[in-house]
C-alpha cells in the first residue's frame, strides 16, 4: 500500500490516520541566473524541479512556458546543469561521474536522483547498484556517485532516457516468454536442499530480474525478504552490488510453476493449460462486438479507496478507466455492457479532474448495497461476482455462454521496479469444484438465487483459465501497441502469492464468465505509473486499446 496523500484539499476529506501522513513541505530557493537575474527554483516531494520561467535566459528552455513554472524535464542542458548546481552546491562534478550529497532527505530519493542525473527514475536500480553501501531511505551528507554511464547527456553523460536492459525474451509471447526463462535456469541441491540457479545478466537486479520472475512475488516486503535470503544463500553480501554474471540460487519452494522441476506436479499443470491454450478455437462476434455480454467491475470504491501511493489512489481513477471502456464499448460496439458499481455523485460519466476520494459508491444489486464502511470489505467483493453471475445467468438463457467476458479494473501498490499493467488469470488449480456464499454475506439481495452458488467440472476450469489467457494475450498486445507500458518478464499470471499466502481474486474465482481477468492497471508506488493514471488523455488511451483488445479477442 502507498504511504501519503498529496494536497490539503484532498487531506481534508481523508481519515486523521492518512491526514498525518502529509507530504513533507517543498523547498524554495533563490539562485543568480547567468544574466544576473535572481530566479526562484522549488523541489517538491515527488514533483521533481521546477523554476520560475521569469528571469530565466530564453536559451534555458525549450520555449513550453513563458511564465509560470518551468519543469525540469524542459529545461536546456546548459539550464540543467546551472539548476543542479544551485539546488546541490555541495556536488562534485569530474570527468568520470558526480558525486551527489543528499542536502535535502525529506523530499530527495534515489527515484529522484536517478531521474534528475540519468534522465528517468526508471534507472534507480542501476543507482543503487553504483553505490552497494548506501541505504535506500536517504540520509543528509550521503554521498551517492552517479558515473558517466549513467549520466544523461544532457549531463555529459551517454545515457538518453532509461537504461538499455533490453533482453531476447521481451517481443516474445507468454508462452515462449515462459520457456526461454526456464531454458535459463539450471537445478542443483546443496545441503540446504534444491535450487534453480540463474547467472545474473547485464541490466538485471535481484529483486525484478529474479524474484519477480520466478517467484511470482511482486509484493514489496515478499520480493524484499525473498532476495535477501536468495542472496544469503548465494553468498552475496549486498544485492545492490551484483555482477553480471553473478550465480544465484532461488530454493525450489519459492519458484513458480512454470520453473518447477521436471516431474512435479506443479509443471504439469502449467503444461496442461498450455496444453489448453493452444486447441482453444477463437470466437468469432464480429466487429461489432454482436451477441457478446459484457460485465466491467471498478475495483474498491465508497469508503475503500484500495491502494494509495502519494497523491494517488486506486478507486476513482480505474473507475475512471472502466467508465470510458463502458462509453466507448456502448457507442462503438453491439455488445451488452453492465458495470458491478455505480458513483451515484458522477453515475457512469468520465472525469478528465479528479480532486479527491469519492466516498459514495454502490454495488448495483437489488437493492442496491452502499459500500459505506457498515460491512466488511468481503461483502462488497463476493456481491460483485454475485451480480455478476446473476448477469450472465440471464444472459445464458438466450445467449451463447462463450461470449461472456469479466474484466475487474484495479492498481497495484508493488516494489516501485515494477511498472505496467499486469493481466491476472482464474488459475484452474485454484478454482473450486463449488462454492456458495453464506447468506450472511449475500446481505438478502436478490440475485443470491441465481448467482451466489457455482459449480465448475475440471474441464471448465480448464477451459476457463485457457480463455482468459487467450484474452490477456491479446489484450497486452493491444496496449503495448497503443504505447501503454506492460510490467516486465511475466504480465500475465494465475495466482497471486501475498504475505505467505497464495489466492486467486474471489472476482474471478466464483465468476460464471467464459473469460474473466483482473487488470492491474498500473503500479502507483512506480513514479512513471503513477504520472500516467493521473492523466486524463492516457487514461482515454488505455480504455480505447482495451477495447481494441476485446475485439481482437472476439475476432472474425
Amino acid at each position: 500500500m502507498g504511504k501519503r496523500l498529496g494536497s490539503l484539499f484532498l487531506l481534508a476529506s481523508l481519515p486523521s490516520s492518512l491526514m498525518a501522513q502529509a507530504d513533507p513541505v517543498p523547498v524554495q530557493i533563490a539562485a543568480e541566473a547567468p544574466n544576473g537575474e535572481q530566479v526562484q527554483i522549488r523541489l517538491a516531494f515527488k514533483k521533481s524541479i521546477q523554476v520560475e520561467a521569469v528571469g530565466l535566459p530564453k536559451r534555458f528552455t525549450d520555449g513550453t512556458a513563458a511564465s509560470g513554472w518551468v519543469t525540469y524535464e524542459h529545461l536546456s542542458p546548459e539550464a540543467k546543469h546551472w539548476v543542479l548546481e544551485s539546488v546541490f552546491p555541495d556536488d562534485e562534478w569530474a570527468d568520470d561521474g558526480i558525486r551527489h550529497r543528499v542536502r535535502w532527505p525529506e523530499l530527495e530519493s534515489v527515484w529522484l536522483m536517478a531521474s534528475l542525473f540519468s534522465g528517468h527514475g526508471q534507472n534507480y536500480d542501476q543507482l543503487q547498484q553504483a553505490n552497494p553501501g548506501n541505504p535506500e531511505k536517504l540520509r543528509k551528507g550521503d554521498v551517492w556517485v552517479i558515473p558517466r554511464n549513467l549520466l544523461s547527456i544532457d549531463l555529459g553523460g551517454v545515457v538518453r532516457g532509461v537504461v538499455d536492459r533490453s533482453q531476447p525474451e521481451d517481443d516474445l509471447d507468454d508462452e515462449a516468454k515462459v520457456a526461454a526463462y526456464r531454458a535459463l535456469l539450471a537445478f542443483g541441491e546443496d545441503r540446504q536442499g534444491r535450487y534453480a540457479s540463474y547467472h545474473l545478466r547485464k541490466g538485471e537486479a535481484l529483486y525484478s530480474s529474479v524474484v519477480m520472475r520466478y517467484t511470482d512475488r511482486v509484493e514489496p516486503k515478499d520480493v524484499t525478504d525473498i532476495a535477501l535470503e536468495i542472496a544469503k544463500r548465494s553468498g552475496i553480501a549486498d544485492v545492490r552490488g551484483i555482477q553480471p554474471g553473478q550465480l544465484v540460487k532461488i530454493p525450489v519452494k519459492y519458484l513458480a510453476d512454470p520453473f518447477q522441476p521436471e516431474g512435479s506436479r506443479a509443471l504439469k499443470e502449467e503444461r496442461d493449460i498450455r496444453e489448453e491454450v493452444r486447441r482453444t478455437p477463437h470466437i468469432s462476434a464480429g466487429p461489432k462486438l454482436r451477441g457478446v455480454r459484457i460485465v466491467l467491475d471498478a475495483g474498491h470504491g465508497g469508503v475503500d479507496t484500495g491502494a494509495i501511493a502519494g497523491d494517488v489512489w486506486e478507486s476513482d481513477y480505474v473507475y475512471d478507466i472502466a467508465m470510458r471502456v463502458r462509453r466507448i464499448l456502448e457507442q462503438d460496439t453491439e455488445a451488452t455492457v453492465s458495470s458491478t458499481i455505480r458513483y451515484p455523485t458522477f453515475g457512469f460519466s468520465v472525469r478528465d479532474n479528479i480532486v479527491r476520494p469519492t466516498r459514495s459508491a454502490e454495488i448495483l444489486t437489488t437493492p442496491p448495497f452502499a459500500n459505506d464502511g457498515d460491512s466488511p470489505n468481503a461483502v462488497s467483493v463476493h456481491l460483485r461476482w454475485v451480480l455478476a453471475n446473476d448477469l450472465f445467468a440471464s444472459f445464458a438463457r438466450k445467449g451463447d455462454v462463450k461470449k461472456t467476458l469479466f474484466i475487474s479494473f484495479h492498481a497495484d501498490a508493488l516494489h516501485p521496479s515494477a511498472r505496467g499493467t499486469m493481466v491476472y488469470v482464474p488459475g484452474a488449480a485454484g478454482v473450486p469444484a463449488s462454492f456458495t456464499l453464506s447468506p450472511s454475506r449475500g446481505k438478502g439481495v436478490s440475485e443470491m438465487k441465481r448467482g451466489g452458488r457455482v459449480v465448475f467440472t475440471d474441464k471448465e476450469r480448464l477451459q476457463s483459465e485457457a480463455r482468459s489467457r487467450l484474452f490477456a494475450e491479446g489484450l497486452l498486445k493491444a496496449l503495448k501497441s497503443g504505447q501503454i507500458p506492460v510490467h516486465d518478464d511475466r504480465p500475465i499470471r494465475n495466482i497471486i502469492h501475498r504475505a505467505g499466502k497464495n489466492f486467486i481474486p474471489a472476482v474471478i474465482r466464483y465468476s460464471s464468465a467464459a473469460t474473466k481477468i483482473l487488470v492491474e492497471v498500473a503500479n502507483l508506488t512506480n513514479e512513471d505509473d503513477a504520472v500516467n493514471i493521473k492523466d486524463p488523455d492516457f487514461r482515454e488511451r488505455y480504455a480505447e486499446a482495451l477495447v481494441k483488445g476485446i475485439r481482437a479477442y472476439y475476432r472474425l
